[in-house]
């Protein structure tokens, strides 16, 4: 499988000390290790081969990641150390700074992603969703196998997931991968009927335009006796139009497969992109914005609740995406770079009003 492993190596390091700029160190790292990199396909073809095969094929291949991820850190060190040394030998401190009256403080203002977040709560809570929170390190059995997520599941390998070393042989934790274990927590600590949204922040191994290795959720769970399918649809329809001030939007339901639901489903939103802009309730194209689903009967059991008696939907979406839809953000890295400018753009006064109009949801 792994053919000319050497020559593979002698490619990649050598890419990697010919990056002349951080900018091209991460396209090299995104290459080879990212989610759709030569390393991490190679991976995932590994679940194909014999166990004899795996092994032997699995050994190298970690030992060629490893080997990338050093070298790409010791090259990444070397070029900021650079970057320092020569901003040290270009600028001059101007000392007099320290004599001078301080600049007149302005308003801070609230972030897109803390301001979404706000609206989401906001809505959801007319509809009788109350917010639950949980730790962001988390263990195996809560983030996945709670959840009716397989062993040999991608997301529970190592390039898909941060988990934290130990030196006592016991199980590793891990950075959860979505808030689904704060369901998983509620369910097991509290008697239905159910009906909560977890917001907070995620972590994966992604990371480029439309990815970050933090990103931020906001997962919804109820649980209640005799719900189904058009309970499921007919909240995210009313949320969905709400939350983008939309009185009509077109929105389709698609057939799709999550380990934790039965049946599921990607909701997708009418939207136009033409001459690079999208608009939202628009036109004729069609955008995936969440995913959702009524819960698998197995992860009931789970959480020793009886699904005989009771049933449940779930639904999640991306903090980032809806935030980036609604006002026109076009790269997701911009919500982490921390510029004063962009936030005085995108931010919002603590005072401002919500961007929807409440009395839709009080006509309903």
């Amino acid at each position: 499988m792994v053919k000319n492993s050497e020559n593979l190596e002698k490619e990649i390091l050598k890419n990697i000390v010919s990056a002349k700029s951080l900018e091209e160190l991460q396209n090299v790292r995104v290459a080879e290790l990212g989610k759709k990199g030569r390393i991490t396909f190679l991976m995932k073809k590994l679940s194909s081969l014999s166990s004899d095969e795996k092994k032997n094929h699995g050994a190298k291949l970690n030992d060629l990641r490893n080997k990338i991820v050093d070298s790409i850190s010791r090259r990444e060190k070397e070029i900021r150390d650079k970057i320092i040394l020569d901003s040290i030998n270009k600028e001059k401190l101007d000392i007099s700074l320290s004599t001078r009256p301080g600049p007149n403080l302005k308003e801070g203002k609230i972030h897109p992603i803390s301001r979404t977040i706000d609206e989401v709560i906001s809505i959801f809570s007319t509809f009788g969703f109350s917010v639950e929170t949980g730790p962001e390190i988390e263990d195996d059995y809560n983030n996945f196998t709670a959840l009716n997520i397989p062993e040999d599941h991608p997301a529970r390998q190592d390039h898909d997931t941060f988990y934290l070393s130990r030196s006592d042989n016991q199980e590793r934790k891990l950075l959860r991968t979505h808030t689904s274990p704060v369901q998983i927590r509620t369910m097991k600590n509290k008697k239905p009927p159910i009906r909560i949204i977890a917001p907070g922040r995620t972590f994966r191994c992604d990371d480029d335009a439309t990815h970050s290795p933090m990103f931020h959720q906001v997962e919804g769970l109820a649980i209640e006796k005799n719900i189904n399918m058009g309970h499921l649809k007919g909240l995210i329809e009313e949320f969905c139009r709400i939350f983008f001030d939309e009185e009509v939007l077109p929105i389709r339901f698609r057939p799709s497969y999550f380990p934790f639901t039965e049946p599921s489903a990607e909701v997708d939103i009418g939207c136009d992109k033409k001459d690079q802009k999208l608009s939202v309730g628009k036109g004729k194209d069609w955008l995936e914005v969440m995913g959702c689903g009524m819960v698998h009967p197995q992860v009931l059991i789970n959480c020793k609740i009886n699904p005989e008696e009771w049933q449940g939907f779930a639904f999640g979406l991306g903090v980032e995406r809806f935030a980036m839809l609604k006002y026109g953000i076009s790269d997701l890295r911009n919500f982490y770079e921390g510029d004063v400018r962009w936030l005085n753009h995108y931010g919002f006064y603590p005072c401002d009003k919500p961007s929807f109009t409440w009395s839709k949801v009080k006509e309903e």
